[in-house]
């Protein structure tokens, strides 16, 4: 008989090959949080679970269960980056002058006649209110590969948005 996987479980193993696409500031990040996770944080967890064990009958030390909780949490998370960080590839950031968009440019578009300013990042990498789009998302999409004062046009739920490419570093 198999035992039934959880959904973290499904989703972890078919995400397990694949590659993560970051860039070296977004690795140094992600680097520099599983240190504090190892060093710090771990530690004061287990300090916390020690002092609530002291406390007496833990089927009902809340305080217990809830230090438990967190050193699990930080585990997991411990546990997250270093599987996304054996599995990571590196956009480098392309030459100057680059013909095309591609992967890790930073791309100024103008759009209904304002000017925006766009890197193409992975997807675990994006945050498009910081300016950072992914380069499978819709507009990532259209971008790569164009060139210098292309147009495109990008299918929203608004309706059809009109981009003009104006720099690409």
């Amino acid at each position: 008989m198999q035992i039934p996987k959880r959904r973290s479980q499904q989703l972890r193993q078919t995400d397990q090959e694949d590659e993560v696409l970051l860039t070296p500031e977004a690795i140094e990040r992600l680097r520099r949080e599983l240190e504090d996770l190892q060093k710090r944080q771990v530690k004061q967890a287990a300090e916390d679970v020690s002092i609530a064990v002291q406390k007496g009958d833990l089927s009902e030390n809340a305080e217990y269960q809830e230090a438990r909780a967190r050193l699990s949490r930080i585990h997991a998370r411990i546990f997250s980056l270093q599987d996304r960080l054996k599995r990571v590839v590196v956009i480098q950031q392309p030459s100057t002058g680059a013909a095309s968009v591609q992967l890790g440019c930073t791309v100024t578009v103008e759009t209904g006649g304002k000017k925006k300013t766009y890197q193409l990042v992975g997807p675990h990498e994006a945050s498009p209110s910081h300016g950072r789009i992914s380069h499978v998302s819709p507009l990532g999409l259209a971008l790569m590969g164009r060139a210098l004062n292309e147009e495109i046009v990008v299918e929203a739920p608004q309706g059809k948005i009109a981009y003009k490419i104006l720099e690409i570093t």
